[in-house]
């Protein structure tokens, strides 16, 4: 069984593969860790320079985003997961989004996959928008309000609802390229 990580390493990681392809991310996600010790802390990102934090493919704006979320870790001003564990959906995504780099759609990512909370419908998401669409034969995915309103009757398992519609896409996308 897959632990869960700790949520300075979630965000770590959320923070460098944001708007990276899986690969490059990758690419750059271990050489950040490479910088760290075995268990990251972030008194450990804070000693690194920016030099260094830039030297392992963090853009300018990640190496301060990266930086933020080591300070408030190391301040006590990121919530653990056990106290992530206690607070509610919407709670969890205000105390998130307080962390430069991290929005609502990673919030919204760790409430899911890291928590592995049952309910959560990130309608930001254009996959699960697309994937709405494609399973109502529709030709364009629908506004985020009109997926909320659709999906209520989906409580209290949005997050599984879309998984489905992630993975409509992803079948809609291997049938387009012939697999």
């Amino acid at each position: 069984e897959l632990r869960p990580a700790p949520t300075f390493e979630y965000l770590l990681r959320a923070i460098v593969y944001q708007q990276l392809n899986g690969k490059a991310a990758r690419t750059i996600h271990e050489r950040v860790l490479a910088l760290l010790p075995k268990k990251p802390r972030p008194s450990a990102l804070l000693a690194l320079t920016d030099e260094a934090l830039r030297g392992a493919g963090l853009s300018h704006s990640k190496t301060l985003s990266v930086r933020d979320l080591a300070e408030r870790a190391a301040a006590g001003r990121l919530p653990t997961r056990a106290r992530l564990e206690r607070m509610d959906d919407e709670a969890v995504i205000d105390a998130l989004c307080e962390v430069r780099g991290i929005g609502r759609w990673s919030a919204e990512m760790l409430l899911m996959f890291n928590l592995g909370r049952p309910d959560v419908l990130p309608v930001g998401d254009f996959g699960v928008r697309q994937g709405f669409g494609l399973l109502m034969g529709r030709r364009t995915p629908p506004t985020p309000l009109a997926l909320e309103r659709r999906a209520a009757r989906w409580r209290p398992y949005r997050s599984v609802a879309s998984w489905y519609m992630w993975r409509a896409v992803d079948l809609a996308r291997a049938a387009a390229a012939g697999k």
